[in-house]
């Protein structure tokens, strides 16, 4: 079992390094929560979040809840931010069947992305 979960890590991780990004135009720094409902554990939602996060500089934190979904904060340039809600909205190896996204206020504790175990 360690081993497949190594391989799609790995895919994961790769997959998450080839989506080409588009130009950003500058905005505004925000800080959103956002809940990710579906099928959206076990199949690399956090690791492809996290790794998406680190490329586009953001700050926040990932985690999984209890009731099956994945919760979010995301900070940064609102383009990017929202960026990444579109593309994890839009992955194939998994489901978001409800996105909730709350404006909250900017951290200024956190100068990086970790996920949360």
């Amino acid at each position: 079992m360690k081993a497949l979960k190594r391989l799609r890590d790995d895919y994961v991780i790769w997959h998450a390094n080839n989506i080409n990004f588009p130009e950003f135009d500058s905005s505004n720094v925000v800080r959103k929560k956002v809940i990710f409902s579906g099928r959206v554990q076990k199949v690399g939602f956090r690791l492809e979040l996290f790794t998406l996060s680190k490329r586009l500089k953001l700050t926040g934190w990932v985690k999984n809840l209890e009731d099956g979904s994945v919760v979010a904060e995301l900070q940064g340039e609102e383009t990017k931010v929202d960026f990444l809600i579109k593309s994890m909205k839009s992955l194939k190896r998994a489901s978001v069947k409800k996105c909730d996204v709350i404006n909250i206020p900017i951290s200024r504790d956190r100068e990086d992305f970790i996920i949360v175990r």
